[in-house]
């Protein structure tokens, strides 16, 4: 199915933030009383949460974005570091009027989000790192894979012009091997490579990419957060498994972790929106899962 079909209902807008320009999002729900906002990974874009953000939007009201320097957004060039995307979603808040949010962050987005908790914490509502970033890595297999996502999106983004196979292998590392076949579609691949062909693009690719080699430099204090937590994770997540999940869940008290059942690795709410969905509601009506 067409990622557009995905979308229907969603308005795709761009907002104007204070400080980084243009910023691109996906939004739905606008009636609703309470706002979640989803964030997506490193070189990533909205078109993440295609699967989401109109199924979410019955009880909230939902926004995903793409990062300056990322996707659609207006790409600045900037000293990148985590930090700058926490005041950027600060900008796009304000901009949208938004004065507290539910934080929904896959890898990159976790880590973003994390950081948002600790420095804003008026802002959150409840905060869902799905398979995050920001986490101490404890195993040599998370190390390496931590390398292969910077060698595999060097090839897509800064080594030479991007093409649709450097593009498809970067995103083969996303998703569990038995969904290439049917996920993987050209039509993804292309939406991502149109992003990477954006002007500005080449410019700030190297800045962006260079924020994965400060991940340990930017740990999320997990005992600071003190609202109520879900880790979202899967059995093949790639750099951070599950005793990595498990370590930093219990630093937060009365976290929870779930696991998800059906097959997944870095993308759990696009290669089983059904169980992501159902999951992320009952954690941010009830607490609960």
């Amino acid at each position: 199915m067409s990622l557009w079909l995905d979308f229907m209902g969603a308005e795709i807008r761009y907002v104007k933030t204070a400080s980084y320009g243009k910023t691109r999002i996906a939004e739905a729900g606008t009636c609703n009383k309470e706002t979640l906002i989803l964030l997506h990974g490193v070189g990533g874009h909205c078109e993440a949460y295609a699967k989401n953000v109109v199924a979410l939007s019955d009880e909230f009201h939902v926004v995903a974005y793409d990062y300056v320097g990322q996707g659609m957004s207006d790409k600045p060039l900037l000293d990148y570091t985590p930090m700058v995307l926490v005041d950027h979603l600060r900008e796009l808040m304000d901009a949208l009027g938004v004065k507290q949010a539910h934080l929904s962050g896959e890898s990159m987005g976790g880590w973003v989000s994390g950081l948002f908790t600790i420095e804003y914490p008026d802002r959150v509502l409840k905060l869902n790192l799905n398979t995050a970033a920001g986490l101490p890595i404890i195993t040599d297999k998370g190390r390496e894979e931590l390398q292969d996502l910077i060698d595999l999106t060097s090839k897509a983004t800064t080594m030479g012009p991007p093409t649709f196979e450097s593009v498809k292998n970067r995103m083969k590392w996303l998703f569990h091997p038995n969904n290439h076949d049917s996920m993987i579609t050209d039509e993804l691949v292309n939406t991502r490579l149109t992003c990477y062909r954006q002007p500005g693009s080449k410019e700030v690719a190297s800045k962006v990419l260079a924020m994965i080699g400060m991940h340990d430099d930017y740990l999320i204090p997990m005992e600071r957060i003190k609202k109520e937590t879900l880790f979202l994770w899967t059995h093949d997540n790639p750099c951070h498994d599950v005793p990595c999940a498990e370590n930093s869940a219990a630093k937060i008290p009365g976290s929870m972790l779930y696991i998800m059942k059906n097959d997944a690795a870095h993308w759990p709410q696009y290669e089983s929106p059904e169980e992501f969905n159902k999951v992320l509601r009952s954690f941010l009506r009830t607490g609960k899962v």
